[in-house]
């Protein structure tokens, strides 16, 4: 069976590896490279989102290994909020 990574860009998270997050009020790993293997998150409760528009997505080439990039909301546990970060697939 095989699963989409999501992955962060390196310059979006400040660890490189893999991290379980709080994406779009779900738990979700992610890493910021697709040789990364990604880790079992333990179930948690995520805050509850805040209504936002997504921001407008500039054009660019996915990163290699990867074929799609959105914008999610990615819980920032240092600020206490969400905030709109790109996640490639």
């Amino acid at each position: 069976m095989h699963q989409n990574k999501k992955i962060i860009p390196i310059s979006a998270i400040q660890k490189q590896g893999c991290q379980c997050v709080c994406m779009d009020g779900e738990v979700s790993a992610i890493c910021s490279s697709t040789l990364d293997v990604p880790p079992i998150c333990s179930p948690r409760i995520c805050p509850v989102m805040p209504l936002s528009v997504e921001p407008i997505q500039s054009l660019r080439i996915s990163p290699i290994g990867t074929s799609n990039c959105v914008q999610k909301q990615i819980y920032d546990d240092n600020l206490y909020r969400y905030k709109w970060q790109e996640v490639c697939y």
